[in-house]
């Protein structure tokens, strides 16, 4: 792609997720932060209305013109041209542009790299096009765009944080009212996040099992609101039901999840001095509930937050969908280059494998940036 005057740029951030996972397509709560990884799209405008867009990681090239139609196309295309049908027919007008897409967020990593590709997409042609939507408009979109494009039955949550997130901060989300604000991040706490090496694709898990246990056990207690739920109410209730032992288990997690995030964000918002101790509580219990409870995690993440714990990390979970991915540790930023040092030897002589260390901070959201 050549330069030219017109040249622009937009970038939008990973994110990881501190506390609520697998609350979000259940209208439940989370608290992700937008960090310093992610995929930025730079293009110059063609005078004929083709979206054509080149990866740099795949060396391939998406192009397209006036009928898009997305089961045509495989991997990363099949995203983009998603998107793009939902903006066309969400009333986008007809743009033209020639860019480069180029990521540092890890695939199958639990950090979304889905949701980078599509928002960051979604900004450029919006930009390109001088259509504006609202930041949580475009996060529907890009929700529904990955739902087209691949079948799974993803949440709000990922494309929201990649558009609303704040430096500094991580962002409380009620996925059912799409309220939100801002909750403030500890002075001197990295969040390093160590990548299992085992990677995991949501379509082929299980994860739409999971979605459709947990919402066998919502209809038979009658709610569709598990957030509003006290943990001892959701057992009776579904105990009285006659709920299965399986779904009683993937509604035990949700609730008891949505709990975790309310207390989380009390600790971070407390007066004076955050309490470290009671967050690796907390993160440690929001573990051991999606292993137990949600059954999607595996030996080698349950392997790194242990060894995460016993060098030190003041707290640490599995983060993303599961059944692969990556881990989360909350570290002092003086003592993050020795855990990670700790933590991916001690992984690779008791694992057999390889973790692949990323120590973030955080961003803002998604925005337009200088062209490189």
């Amino acid at each position: 792609m050549s330069s030219s005057p017109s040249r622009r740029a937009v970038v939008a951030p990973a994110r990881v997720n501190l506390i609520g996972e697998h609350t979000d397509y259940s209208g439940g709560l989370v608290l992700p932060v937008a960090v310093n990884l992610g995929t930025t799209v730079t293009w110059n405008p063609l005078a004929e209305p083709t979206i054509r867009l080149h990866s740099a990681a795949f060396g391939e090239t998406v192009e397209l013109g006036g009928d898009v139609i997305p089961s045509r196309l495989e991997g990363w295309r099949r995203y983009v041209a998603a998107l793009v049908r939902l903006l066309r027919e969400d009333g986008m007008p007809p743009v033209g542009l020639d860019g480069e897409i180029v990521s540092t967020v890890p695939i199958g990593a639990g950090m979304s790299s889905s949701a980078a590709l599509t928002v960051s997409v979604g900004l450029a042609v919006t930009n390109a096009s001088s259509y504006e939507l609202e930041p949580m408009d475009l996060a529907r979109i890009a929700q529904a765009a990955e739902r087209v494009a691949v079948g799974v039955p993803v949440g709000l949550m990922d494309p929201a944080s990649s558009l609303l997130g704040r430096e500094g901060h991580a962002l409380l989300l009620d996925c059912a009212t799409e309220e939100h604000r801002l909750v403030p991040l500890p002075a001197g706490l990295a969040l390093v996040v160590f990548d299992s090496g085992v990677r995991h694709e949501l379509e082929l898990s299980a994860y739409g099992d999971r979605r459709a246990e947990l919402e066998r056990a919502l209809m038979a207690i009658g709610t569709s609101r598990p957030s509003e739920l006290d943990p001892a109410e959701a057992e009776t209730r579904a105990v009285a039901a006659g709920v299965d032992e399986v779904a009683l288990r993937r509604l035990r997690h949700v609730v008891t999840e949505n709990e975790r995030v309310r207390e989380v964000v009390a600790v971070l918002e407390q007066p004076g001095r955050v309490d470290l101790a009671e967050l690796g509580r907390l993160f440690r219990e929001g573990h051991d509930s999606l292993r137990d409870d949600f059954e999607v995690s595996i030996p080698e993440l349950d392997l790194l937050v242990d060894l995460a714990y016993e060098h030190g990390a003041t707290a640490a979970r599995m983060i993303g969908g599961g059944f692969g991915g990556s881990v989360l540790a909350l570290a002092q930023e003086d003592e993050a280059s020795s855990l990670v040092g700790a933590v991916t030897r001690d992984y690779g002589e008791r694992g057999g494998r390889e973790a692949t260390p990323y120590v973030c901070a955080s961003v803002d959201g998604a925005h337009e940036v200088e062209p490189a």
